[in-house]
């Protein structure tokens, strides 16, 4: 797991969660954050997706979450990591399916 936030809050204030050197898989996590009410965001995506030969050089696309988010965010990957986000092959996934939810800190 990559170290969050270099040890403290960047100017900014977004945090590093995750490191892909494959963007879609960036994309993938940055929904699962997003679908849980999270301000998250993709950074570098372009970067390797124009020269994936230097990703790793890069670092990857950097998956990003505000400061105060960040705890819940870990939650949320570890969760997602653990396989418990996943449908079953015979999961409805239409009106009232089962939904994963974090309720967002303020």
């Amino acid at each position: 797991m990559t170290k969050a936030c270099y040890d403290g809050v960047m100017d900014n204030d977004f945090c590093l969660v995750r490191r892909c050197l494959i963007p879609a898989d960036a994309f993938i996590l940055c929904g699962c954050l997003r679908a849980a009410g999270l301000s998250a965001t993709v950074m570098d995506d372009q970067h390797v997706q124009a020269a994936f030969l230097l990703a790793p050089a890069i670092g990857g696309a950097r998956v990003m979450v505000p400061h105060d988010e960040l705890e819940q965010a870990l939650e949320i990957l570890d969760a997602f990591e653990r396989g418990e986000l996943a449908l079953g092959d015979d999961e409805d996934v239409g009106q009232g399916a089962r939904v994963y939810e974090f309720t967002p800190r303020k």
